[in-house]
């Protein structure tokens, strides 16, 4: 996971010295103001080749029961995406963006996941062996794709070019975990799965820690877990309302 994460980074240095580099400012997730230091085509290329890499350097799993089950829940919580309400509630800047959803899975026993830039989803093999069922992986994909969504990889490039202040950069990381949160509970929900599961996976995580399993990366920089589970069942109610209205057409459909 850190290799990957360095490769990332790395390869958008590349982008950014060679010319590409820009500021857009806007409104992100949630309304808050965001600056992103890529273009649409940058995400994209960049997700493109830190992916290939990825499947170079790491002992990927080619086919079996842990593929299928990534593919069936990617291609779900892809297709979630596509929700024109769901994009407007959650203040979604997609319109200009291309994503390639691509899925590998990686023989690797540390519970973990990402996704690259772009939509290539990364998933390993611990987790899907951790998950007691597809809406506890759903949980995990969905956060990790929010992340992408969010382009939140672009204003991290921006807020490192802007803020030397390193207590305000891990204040803007723990901002896009609860994002990723709050945008990956309602993308589950959308794509049919069950969001109290999430609270279960959570709980899990819990307890999972305290007998020495190595946590997610993600779960670093995010606030404390009482905090979190808090904000998690306020947006688990709120996911489900919003579906609920979106199923009997209370919203208007795309």
């Amino acid at each position: 996971m850190q290799r990957c994460k360095i490769l990332l980074f790395a390869l958008q240095a590349i982008v950014i010295c060679a010319g590409c580099r820009f500021e857009q400012e806007g409104t992100g997730p949630g309304k808050r103001p965001q600056v992103l230091a890529l273009r649409p085509r940058d995400e994209l290329e960049i997700g493109r080749q830190a992916f290939g890499e990825v499947l170079k350097q790491e002992r990927v799993v080619r086919e079996g029961a842990q593929v299928e089950k990534v593919r069936r829940v990617s291609e779900r919580i892809a297709k979630a995406i596509a929700i024109k309400p769901l994009q407007r509630e959650i203040n979604l800047r997609v319109a200009d963006y291309q994503f390639e959803w691509e899925y590998a899975v990686i023989q690797d026993d540390r519970v973990n996941a990402f996704c690259l830039p772009g939509g290539k989803i990364v998933v390993f093999s611990g987790l899907i062996d951790f998950v007691r069922n597809d809406d506890q992986l759903a949980t995990v994909i969905a956060h990790e794709v929010s992340h992408a969504i969010a382009h939140h990889a672009s204003e991290r490039i921006a807020t490192d070019q802007l803020i030397r202040n390193p207590l305000k950069r891990l204040a803007y990381n723990r901002d896009q975990e609860s994002e990723a949160d709050h945008i990956g509970l309602f993308l589950m929900t959308f794509a049919g799965y069950d969001p109290d599961e999430a609270l279960a996976f959570w709980e899990l995580m819990g307890t999972a820690s305290q007998h020495g399993i190595r946590l997610p990366e993600f779960l670093s920089d995010h606030p404390n877990d009482a905090r979190r589970y808090a904000n998690m069942q306020a947006w688990v109610r709120d996911a489900k309302a919003g579906k609920a209205a979106f199923g009997a057409g209370r919203i208007a459909k795309p």
